[in-house]
């Protein structure tokens, strides 16, 4: 089983990446590179929950999504081709008073055949720059989005508004 942490700073509010972590709509790969669009499947979609199923490269995985707590998102395996146990993610947000925001993610990988627990391995040792990779570019996608639409609020865009469904 592999355990990773990362870090991000970023000028979006928590409620701007939750919005852009929970937008299951076409184009999500965009946001996230290893969710394709053709693997993206949402199975069900409420206030503060989602079940999805997404992946990439022939790796998928249903996932249980909980931003109930604005300081928490939790990523739940719930099925996978590779991915058991264990696994999941867990997004911490933390405000900072110069306005900035700290995320710090911990991705669990527990493999439960041979190709996931190879996979496990090396995204814990030399893959884990891969992971990195993956949640600067998240990020940055996430701001470049936010910049480019400067006229909506962003408790209209965040799944955590009180009109969001």
């Amino acid at each position: 089983m592999s355990i990773i942490h990362l870090h991000q700073r970023t000028t979006l509010t928590p409620e701007q990446y939750i919005a852009g972590l929970t937008d299951f709509g076409p184009g999500r790969s965009k946001l996230f590179g290893n969710s394709a669009d053709d693997y993206l499947k949402v199975h069900h979609r409420g206030r503060w929950q989602a079940d999805v199923t997404e992946g990439s490269g022939g790796v998928w995985e249903r996932l249980h999504y909980d931003w109930s707590d604005p300081g928490r998102v939790v990523l739940t395996t719930v099925d996978s081709n590779v991915w058991g146990g264990r696994s999941g993610h867990t997004y911490a947000f933390a405000r900072r008073a110069n306005g900035v925001t700290d995320i710090d993610v911990v991705v669990v990988r527990e493999g439960k055949n041979l190709k996931g627990r190879i996979l496990g391995f090396v995204l814990g040792t030399i893959g884990r720059h891969v992971l990195e990779r993956a949640f600067e570019q998240s990020v940055k996608a996430i701001e470049t989005r936010n910049a480019a639409a400067p006229n909506t609020s962003p408790a209209a865009r965040s799944p955590l508004s009180p009109t969001a469904a």
